[in-house]
């Protein structure tokens, strides 16, 4: 069996299904998929993940604000711990991204900062996003006591320092089809050395597809 540990599956492109997400799900069952983490990245989609949780048992949810979304809101942490729902097993995703914003990041840091809280607070596992931000990510993670939520770095991109210190902090690390890319070779020694019990798969469907 198979689990797919991140994925976004009310953004799926359903045209070529006839606009059915049941065709998807069947697809997947066949292929041994047996549990699907659909990740939130912005909480008015919160009541579809919901919805979906309810209507296929193979899916659970996450609660959470992207990095990128809605830049230089400040949010408390009662805007994550008042969503909650019984399949809800996760907060996030959460992270820094400094690929894809611009100027003073100070509100993204402070929100990465209250989704840490709210898990905690939740006793809650973190799905972490970071890109172009892994000095600022394990510093924030060290110094709110991330390790006291546990959680997984997704879509892990970045090298075997970086992975290290997260795995010291007892995080996951979770890879996509990135790994699978040609030019890849780095990410690719990185997988190589995570332990087996501390290492995760994902598809963050509809992104991050692996080499057909």
């Amino acid at each position: 069996m198979y689990i797919d540990s991140h994925c976004h599956l009310h953004l799926l492109d359903l045209n070529a299904d006839q606009g059915q997400l049941d065709r998807v799900m069947e697809r997947a069952r066949l292929a041994q998929v047996t549990h699907m983490l659909c990740v939130s990245t912005e909480l008015n989609e919160f009541p579809v993940l919901c919805d979906l949780a309810d209507k296929y048992k193979e899916v659970y949810l996450s609660v959470g604000i992207h990095p990128n979304h809605e830049p230089g809101i400040k949010y408390d942490r009662d805007a994550i711990t008042s969503r909650m729902h019984p399949k809800c097993v996760a907060i996030g995703e959460t992270g820094l991204d400094y690929f894809r914003s611009e100027g003073s990041l100070a509100w993204q840091r402070e929100r990465f900062v209250m989704h840490i809280e709210a898990a905690k607070s939740l006793k809650k596992p973190l799905i972490i996003h970071t890109r172009e931000a892994k000095d600022d990510t394990i510093k924030l993670m060290r110094e709110n006591k991330a390790s006291e939520a546990r959680g997984v770095m997704h879509c892990f991109t970045e090298d075997w320092e970086m992975a290290k210190k997260a795995l010291d902090l007892d995080f996951y690390i979770s890879f996509s089809g990135i790994v699978t890319f040609k030019n890849a070779t780095q990410l690719q020694e990185v997988a190589s050395k995570v332990p087996l019990e501390r290492l995760l798969i994902e598809t963050d469907c509809p992104y991050l597809a692996q080499v057909p």
